[in-house]
C-alpha cells in the first residue's frame, strides 16, 4: 500500500486560498478516480475537488470551514503500489509533494501554519498594506483574529483606526487633532477622526435577525474595501437609443434563427463601451502602490444577478477581439452559468472593466461601487420613451425617443473628471451612431 497527498488546488491566477465547505467522503471511504472528495469556495465560487486515484480516504488534515492555502495538502489517499496518479486538478504549477505518513503531514501543517517567519498575507490584505505604507514589520505585530491566527482585512483596518486615532481629553462632540507640519521631503497625511455614537438598543421582540450567508459577507467585505480604497466620484449622461431599440425589435427573432442565441441589450452596449476602451485606454487600469497599471486586454466584467439575491461578477476575457455575435454568446453563456452555480473559478478573474444593468430592474440610474482592483464601473439604466428635442434640416423638433441614463463610477486618484466625462459621452455617441441598416 502507499498514500498519496490530496493538494489544495489552484482556483484562479490571484487565488491564494480557499475555504472547505464539505468533505463528501469520510475516513475510511472507498474513493474512486475522479470521484468528489471535498467541495471548497474561493471568493464566490463553489467547487468540487476530485480525487486523482482511486483508493480510501486514510485522514482528513483540516475540519469544515478552515482556510487553506493553495498548494497545501488536505487528505492522504492510500491505495495500491502500481495504482496510476493524475495530476491534482488546477495546480499545473505546482510541485507534486513528497510522501509522508499522516503524523509526518499533520505536524508539517501545523509547522506551516503557525510559522512567523513565512506568515501569509491575502492579496486583499497585502494590497491594502501597500496603500496606506504599512511596512512588513508593522503587519508582523498586528495580532491576527483568522484562521490559525492569520491576518485578516478586519485587523489591519481596525490596527489602521487605532494607529490614526488619538484620545483627546477634552469632551466635544467633535474633535480635531493637530499634527506636527511634515518635513519638506514628506507629503502631508490627512488624519481621520472617528466619532463614537451612542447606538440603542434594538428591541429584539418585534425583528426577524437574518445571519448574512458566506456570500454576502464576501460581497460586503469587497464593497467595504472598495471605498476604503478608492475615493469615488461619479459622472452621468442621457443617451438616445431609439436606434438600437428599433433595430434589434426588427431583428432579434432572425438573430436567434442564424445564430441559435437570443440578443440581448447587453452586448450591444459591450460592443459601444470597448470601442470607447479603445478610444481612452486610460480607463482601462488598476492602481498598485504608486503605479497605474494599463491594461492592454479589454476584460469585461459583468454584474449578474443570482437568485439568491446575491451579486456575482464573471469576465468576458480579451472582449476586444470578439464581434457582436461573439459577445452575445459569451454574455449568455456566462449568465446562464452564474445563475446555475457552474461558474469556474478563474470566470471570475481578471477582470479590468465592469459593467452593471440597473436598468433591468426598472432603475432609471445606478451609482455603483468600483469591483477592485479595477478603477472604473459603468451602470446602465432603464430605457424609457421620453420627449425630446431633434435637430433637422427643417429645424428643431421634438419628437418620442427610447432615451437611457449611463453613469459612470471611478477612482479619482488616477481618472480626472475631463477623463472619466470624456469617456462617457464617447460610449454615448457609439450607441447614439448605432446603425439602423446593420445586416445581421
Amino acid at each position: 500500500m502507499a498514500s498519496i497527498e490530496l493538494i489544495m488546488p489552484k482556483l484562479g491566477e490571484s487565488v491564494m486560498e480557499a475555504t472547505i465547505l464539505s468533505w463528501e467522503k469520510k475516513v475510511g471511504d472507498t474513493i474512486e478516480l475522479d470521484e468528489n472528495v471535498l467541495t471548497i469556495a474561493t471568493d464566490k465560487v463553489d467547487t468540487e475537488v476530485p480525487s486523482p486515484i482511486a483508493g480510501t480516504l486514510e485522514a482528513i488534515l483540516f475540519e469544515v470551514g478552515a482556510v487553506v492555502k493553495i498548494g497545501t495538502p488536505i487528505a492522504i489517499i492510500s491505495t495500491g503500489e502500481n495504482a496510476t496518479v493524475k495530476d491534482s486538478p488546477a495546480v499545473a504549477q505546482s510541485q507534486p509533494a513528497p510522501q509522508k505518513t499522516v503524523s509526518q503531514q499533520t505536524q508539517t501543517v501545523a509547522n506551516n501554519e503557525h510559522s512567523q517567519d513565512d506568515r501569509f498575507y491575502s492579496p486583499l490584505v497585502k494590497s491594502i498594506a501597500k496603500t496606506e505604507q504599512i511596512s512588513a514589520q508593522e503587519l508582523q505585530n498586528i495580532n491576527g483574529t483568522g484562521q490559525n491566527g492569520r491576518v485578516t482585512k478586519h485587523d489591519v483596518l481596525a490596527y489602521l483606526d487605532n494607529k490614526n486615532t488619538q484620545p483627546v481629553a477634552q469632551p466635544a462632540q467633535k474633535q480635531v487633532i493637530e499634527k506636527p507640519a511634515p518635513q519638506a521631503s514628506q507629503p502631508a497625511q490627512n488624519t481621520v477622526q472617528v466619532q463614537q455614537f451612542n447606538v440603542p438598543a434594538i428591541d429584539k421582540s418585534n425583528v426577524e435577525i437574518i445571519e448574512m450567508d458566506r456570500m454576502r459577507r464576501l460581497i460586503a467585505d469587497h464593497m467595504v474595501m472598495s471605498k476604503h480604497v478608492s475615493p469615488h466620484v461619479a459622472s452621468f449622461v442621457e443617451v438616445d437609443v431609439t436606434n438600437i431599440v428599433q433595430w434589434r425589435e426588427k431583428n432579434k427573432a432572425a438573430y436567434e434563427k442564424k445564430y441559435g442565441e437570443k440578443i440581448t441589450f447587453t452586448p450591444i452596449f459591450m460592443e459601444a463601451t470597448l470601442k470607447a476602451l479603445q478610444d481612452f485606454p486610460m480607463i482601462n487600469v488598476s492602481v498598485e502602490g504608486t503605479n497605474i497599471i494599463r491594461h492592454k486586454s479589454f476584460n469585461l466584467g459583468m454584474a449578474t444577478a443570482l437568485p439568491t439575491g446575491n451579486l456575482i461578477v464573471p469576465v468576458i476575457k480579451a472582449a476586444e477581439n470578439l464581434n457582436l455575435n461573439g459577445l452575445t454568446k459569451a454574455v449568455n453563456d456566462l449568465a446562464d452559468r452564474a445563475r446555475n452555480n457552474k461558474l469556474k473559478p478563474d470566470d471570475i478573474q481578471g477582470g479590468t472593466f465592469t459593467l452593471t444593468n440597473v436598468g433591468s430592474f426598472g432603475s432609471v440610474m445606478g451609482l455603483p461601487i468600483i469591483n477592485q482592483p479595477q478603477a472604473a464601473i459603468m451602470a446602465i439604466g432603464t430605457i424609457k420613451k421620453k420627449p425630446a428635442v431633434l435637430e433637422t434640416p427643417n429645424g428643431d423638433v421634438i419628437a418620442i425617443r427610447q432615451m437611457m441614463f449611463l453613469s459612470l463610477s471611478y477612482d479619482h486618484r488616477v481618472i480626472d473628471g475631463a477623463l472619466g466625462s470624456s469617456f462617457l459621452r464617447r460610449v454615448a455617441d457609439y450607441m447614439e451612431s448605432f446603425d439602423l441598416k446593420r445586416t445581421v
